[in-house]
C-alpha cells in the first residue's frame, strides 16, 4: 500500500504522478480482439471495456477475480434544515441493516462476487452545516479521505465505492453547482423523495452553501471540504488510491460522481481508471457524467445510492471479459476469418 496522502498537496501530487494504463496490454488486448470468432465490432461496448481493464491491468488476457465494495457512511449538519425527507437517525439504522447482510448492496455484491466492507465514520458527530461556513476542517477532511485510501485492498482487481448518509444529495448537488457552475436549481433533485416544497428548500440551501464557501469554486478539494461530508470524501480517497494502484473502479451514482468529479478537476486524468456504472433518475447525474466525459454502462432508473447501479456494472464488465478472454480466435476454432 502506497503512503497515505496527509495534505491536499500531497493528494494531488500522488495523483499527478500516478502511472497510466499499459499500453503494450492496450495493444495486445486490442490484436487479441481483432482475431476472436465474431464479425469486428460485434459485441459493441464490451470489446471496448474489455480493451480499457486490460490496460489497466497491465494483462491482455485478464479476467475479474477479486473486486471489492467499500460503503461509506456519514452525517451531515447540514440536515437540520429539512433537506431530507429522513432524519439523520436512518443513516445509523442503515448501517446496521449493511452489517446484517439486508441491503440491496449486500444482495447486489453476493450476485456479483464481490466483497463488500461497511466504514461508519463519526456518525454521532455530522459535518457543519456548510450554509455557516465550511462543513469540515482541513484535518477532518484529510482524517475521512485516509479512511477511504486505506480501505483499498492492493490484491483488489476491480473497486467500486458507495455511500449511505441522509443529506448528501444536497451535499453532492451543492459540490457539483461549485466545480460545474450553472444555477443551484440545475444540480438539485428530490434525493429520497422531498416534495416541491422541499425541493425549492434544498435548491436554496445549496446555493447559501457556496455562498458561504466562495473559495468551493475556485478549487476543487476545497469544494469537497467545503460542501462536501466525511463519506463523499471517503469515497474520494480510495478512488484515488485505486488511480494510484492501476486498480480499475466503477463509478456510482450521483452522490459518488460528485465526489469522484473534485479528484478529475483536481488533477486531469485522475478518473481515467474509472467507468461510469449507470446513470441515476437524480436528474443532474446524466449532465455531470457527459461533462466528465463518462457514459454510463447502464440505465435503470436506478437512485438508491449504496454503490447498487457499480454493484450491477461489475457483471456487465465481468461479461466483456469472459467474452474477451475466454472466446477463441479464428486460428484455434479453425474457422475462417471474414475480410476487411
Amino acid at each position: 500500500m502506497t503512503d497515505t496522502p496527509k495534505t491536499q498537496a500531497a493528494l494531488r501530487e500522488m495523483l499527478d504522478r500516478a502511472p497510466g494504463p499499459d499500453a503494450d496490454a492496450i495493444a495486445a488486448a486490442r490484436a487479441r480482439n481483432g482475431q476472436l470468432t465474431k464479425p469486428p465490432g460485434a459485441l459493441g461496448r464490451l470489446e471496448e471495456l474489455a480493451i480499457w481493464y486490460a490496460g489497466w491491468r497491465a494483462d491482455p488476457r485478464p479476467r475479474i477475480a477479486k473486486p471489492q465494495a467499500l460503503v461509506f457512511a456519514g452525517n451531515h449538519g447540514v440536515v437540520a434544515r429539512g433537506v431530507s425527507a429522513f432524519p439523520a437517525e436512518v443513516t445509523v439504522q442503515m448501517v446496521a441493516n449493511f452489517e446484517a447482510g439486508g441491503a440491496a448492496i449486500n444482495q447486489l455484491c453476493t450476485a456479483a462476487g464481490a466483497d463488500l466492507r461497511v466504514h461508519a465514520i463519526d456518525l454521532d458527530r455530522p459535518t457543519a452545516d456548510f450554509t455557516q461556513g465550511p462543513a469540515m476542517s482541513e484535518a477532518e477532511l484529510m482524517e475521512a479521505i485516509a479512511i477511504g485510501w486505506e480501505a483499498v485492498d492492493p490484491g483488489a482487481d476491480l473497486l467500486i465505492t458507495g455511500e449511505m448518509g441522509i443529506g448528501n444529495t444536497t451535499s453532492a448537488a451543492a459540490i457539483a453547482h461549485a466545480l460545474f457552475g450553472g444555477t443551484a436549481g440545475d444540480w438539485t433533485g428530490r434525493g429520497t423523495g422531498v416534495d416541491d416544497a422541499g425541493l425549492a428548500l434544498k435548491t436554496t440551501v445549496v446555493a447559501e452553501g457556496l455562498a458561504a464557501n466562495p473559495t468551493a469554486a475556485c478549487d476543487p478539494l476545497e469544494a469537497l471540504r467545503c460542501l462536501g461530508g466525511r463519506e463523499l470524501a471517503a469515497m474520494a480517497g480510495a478512488i484515488a488510491h485505486a488511480r494510484v494502484l492501476r486498480i480499475p473502479a466503477i463509478l456510482d451514482g450521483f452522490i459518488c460522481t460528485a465526489a469522484a468529479a473534485t479528484l478529475d478537476r483536481a488533477v486531469p486524468g485522475a478518473l481515467d481508471h474509472a467507468v461510469a456504472g449507470h446513470v441515476s433518475a437524480e436528474h443532474a447525474h446524466a449532465p455531470m457524467l457527459a461533462a466528465l466525459g463518462k457514459t454510463p454502462i447502464l440505465s435503470l432508473d436506478m437512485r438508491l445510492g449504496e454503490g447498487t447501479g457499480a454493484a450491477l456494472a461489475i457483471q456487465i464488465l465481468k461479461g466483456a471479459l469472459a467474452c474477451h478472454s475466454g472466446m477463441a480466435t479464428f486460428a484455434e476454432a479453425g474457422v475462417a476469418a471474414g475480410q476487411p
